[in-house]
């Protein structure tokens, strides 16, 4: 099997972090930000697995349902994304490398250029707005869970806000190869938005974890 045939998911982190060390232009800081967003959902789950079936963390049962499913298909998610960031890329790369002596060919190897620049665009602007949500879902369990691995929480937020920022200079490098100002815009804007949000969320969980305190059950 080879390197191109090996998902993420399916390597061994010494593995992975070969790959990434190596001069293979993929996987590169779009994956790194991928993985880095799961190991967040990981460190998500862990908590709310030793907060499961204790007393003391009852009244939040519902939520911790909710939270392991979510953090444990968020995980999967991200590994998935960071396969796609490496293919994208590869793509773009090809792309790149099409003739372009003639008119005809410049014009076609420019039409498929953009179409892959908006894919390698796309896939990183998934890991932002995923690690916005599970970073959201983060600060919902902070102080409803297990207190003695709260700071496990802040680990989390901190790598998903970290993850974020990193998937969102990959999303901006590849905004201008797509020759469409209105898209980049949006694009950028939306991206401002969530790294704020993200960030603030971010700080949130740091201030609940810093308390040392439980939260009432959400709704109350």
């Amino acid at each position: 099997m080879t390197d191109l045939d090996r998902s993420v998911a399916e390597m061994t982190l010494a593995g992975f972090a070969e790959d990434l060390a190596s001069d293979k232009p993929a996987p590169g800081g779009g994956a790194a930000a991928a993985v880095a967003a799961a190991l967040g959902a990981c460190l998500t789950a862990m908590v709310v697995r030793l907060s499961l079936d204790r007393p003391k963390y009852a009244q939040h049962t519902a939520l911790h349902e909710e939270a392991l499913s979510l953090s444990d298909a968020a995980r999967m998610a991200f590994l998935e994304l960071a396969d796609a960031d490496a293919a994208a890329y590869r793509a773009y790369r090809a792309a790149r490398s099409l003739p372009h002596e003639t008119e005809a060919e410049e014009a076609a190897r420019a039409a498929v250029t953009r179409d892959a620049a908006r894919g390698a665009a796309q896939v990183p602007l998934d890991v932002v707005k995923a690690c916005h949500a599970q970073v959201d879902l983060v600060e919902r369990v902070t102080g409803r869970t297990n207190l003695y691995v709260a700071s496990d929480l802040e680990v989390a937020a901190l790598l998903l806000d970290s993850a974020a920022r990193s998937a969102a200079a990959n999303v901006r490098v590849n905004l201008g190869s797509i020759g469409d100002d209105g898209f980049a815009n949006a694009v950028t804007a939306e991206l401002d938005q969530r790294l704020q949000q993200i960030q603030s969320t971010a700080d949130r969980v740091r201030e609940r974890v810093a308390k040392g305190t439980l939260r009432r059950p959400e709704g109350e």
